[in-house]
């Protein structure tokens, strides 16, 4: 199953760090997300874009985590040739990654 069938994302910069918030619909589906969608999956899901590491916060009170994509966003917005220079569509492509259905 694609990730966007039980989470929402969004998504904010600093520079050239992109931070992505994934947020369970239904807080039964967040301990999936806590098994499934690791700071070494999100890594390689950005592996052509991502130059530096992956940190994972989990914030259960929010059935959410939130990642810290380093060097991800080509410089930062006064750096960067990228279309979306802030990142904005990373949180859609996070969405598409898959998880099992258990």
């Amino acid at each position: 199953m694609k990730l966007r069938a039980i989470a929402h994302a969004r998504t904010g910069d600093k520079g050239d760090t992109s931070s992505i918030s994934l947020i369970a619909y239904d807080e039964t589906d967040y301990p999936r997300l806590v098994r499934h969608v690791t700071a070494e999956r999100v890594a390689a899901h950005f592996a052509g874009l991502l130059r530096g590491g992956v940190d994972r916060y989990e914030v259960p009170s929010l059935g959410a985590l939130n990642f810290v994509l380093h060097q991800a966003l080509g410089g930062g917005v006064t750096r960067s040739l990228a279309l979306d220079i802030h990142g904005k569509s990373l949180s859609s492509a996070l969405l598409d990654l898959d998880i099992p259905d258990d």
